[in-house]
């Protein structure tokens, strides 16, 4: 089982990055997507693809101080 943010996700074979995005409905603006632990560069996120027990993390800026 992989996670994603976290939580528990499957997701069918062949799912890359950005399949999972999209499937997701996440707004890709701003975001940054590390694959256990490794960020993936946006460039890569459509030939990234994701196997069985990754550890997805989908990361948006946050501003504060």
């Amino acid at each position: 089982m992989s996670t994603v943010n976290g939580e528990p996700y499957e997701f069918p074979p062949g799912t890359t990055v950005a399949t999972l995005l999209a499937g997701l409905e996440a707004n890709t603006r701003g975001v940054a997507v590390a694959v256990n632990a490794e960020v993936v560069r946006r460039a890569d996120w459509p030939s990234t693809s994701l196997r069985p027990g990754d550890r997805v993390e989908v990361l948006t800026p946050a501003q504060g101080g």
